[in-house]
């Protein structure tokens, strides 16, 4: 019996630590267009990954990019806020988390583009290779995560 109550309580602190849980992560604002199925699924996959999400529908997306320092060669179609963190397209919450915990010197991660298979942007088994860049307030990025 013993065993059985030292395996519970440790599968119960495995479940608990997971990312999968909304007490782990702060809440990600995200700007979107209103009509992008895309950025719906998004939000959905970081609430599956332990966000709380608050999204914000407007039409003036590039001002919102402008203002948050992101390039043309960085954009994608909805820009997102975590802490002092800018998050460009279809990030996977696990890079997010990754950065949160890092804590890393930098302005944000970016997706460039729309590639099919990140979260979000999922197309049956389809799978194109994409980059998560990590850029910093002058624009440099370096890889983050390389998904191949």
């Amino acid at each position: 019996m013993k065993k059985l109550i030292l395996a519970l309580g440790f599968a119960s602190g495995l479940f608990l630590g997971t990312p999968g849980h909304a007490e782990t992560a702060p809440t990600i604002t995200v700007y979107k267009s209103p009509t992008c199925g895309c950025c719906r699924d998004w939000v959905r996959h970081l609430e599956e990954n332990g966000f709380e999400v608050e999204a914000i529908d407007t039409q003036n997306l590039n001002t919102i990019k402008a203002q948050a320092g992101l390039t043309p060669a960085l954009a994608s179609c909805h820009t997102a806020f975590v802490n002092d963190y800018v998050i460009e397209g279809h990030v996977p919450a696990r890079d997010i988390h990754r950065l949160l915990a890092q804590d890393l010197p930098a302005r944000g991660l970016s997706v460039p583009g729309m590639p099919v298979g990140s979260p979000g942007m999922e197309l049956g088994d389809r799978q194109d290779a994409y980059q998560v860049l990590l850029f910093n307030e002058q624009g440099q990025t370096r890889v983050f995560a390389d998904y191949r």
